[in-house]
């Protein structure tokens, strides 16, 4: 087995014993609620560990589907996600010019949170959450063609770790949070970033349906 198949085991089974727990706390209480919280938002997402003659820089992009919460002020929170997202790639070839396009990505997420209530209260809570996610790439293209990525260059999904500050208002939610590459976003014959990551930044706008603290 090489090494990188090696690492790629070794993010599994650190995603699993991150999972775990998460069962275990939510599960565990008998008088568990679910609550659905369909939404829709934004998303911003650049790439890390660039090299010095290439600047990333995030573009506006957006997301939706949604999550579930099991549990009361501990909680669960599963959910899937749709998604386009853009990123602008300014390559230096030479000192004097420049080539500069958008990457867009067409993904499907799935996240396993933890979530926690702060403020639990019957018309106002104030929560966050943490936890593994994994986003499968769908599709890909730029939007000028300038810099032509295929999707093979591309590795087939991302695990992130991501974490969220939320507030919910009656039956209104916004949430925002972040959401940080473990996988290499490209293969390594994949040009010029074989080494970067996605960090992503989201807002949304959603409901709550069900789930009343009691």
């Amino acid at each position: 087995m090489g090494i990188s198949a090696l690492q790629q085991t070794d993010r599994h089974m650190n995603l699993r014993n991150l999972a775990l727990p998460v069962f275990a706390a939510v599960f565990g209480t008998a008088d568990a609620q679910v609550a659905v919280n369909p939404q829709i938002g934004a998303n911003f997402t650049r790439l890390t560990n660039t090299p010095s003659n290439i600047v990333s820089s995030a573009s506006f992009g957006w997301q939706l589907g949604a999550d579930f919460r099991l549990g009361d002020r501990l909680y669960f929170q599963p959910g899937a996600f749709f998604g386009r997202s853009a990123t602008v790639i300014k390559f230096t070839p030479l000192d004097t010019s420049f080539i500069e396009d958008n990457l867009i990505r067409t993904t499907a997420k799935v996240k396993a949170l933890l979530g926690y209530n702060l403020i639990h209260g019957d018309a106002f809570r104030l929560r966050v959450n943490a936890g593994p996610t994994y986003e499968a790439l769908l599709s890909v293209d730029s939007k000028d063609d300038k810099i032509a990525f295929n999707k093979s260059d591309y590795n087939g999904g991302s695990f992130n770790l991501d974490a969220g500050l939320g507030f919910d208002v009656a039956f209104l939610t916004l949430e925002t949070g972040v959401s940080y590459g473990l996988s290499n976003a490209y293969k390594d014959e994949g040009k010029f970033l074989s080494d970067s990551k996605y960090f992503t930044w989201y807002a949304t706008l959603g409901v709550v349906i069900g789930g009343k603290p009691k």
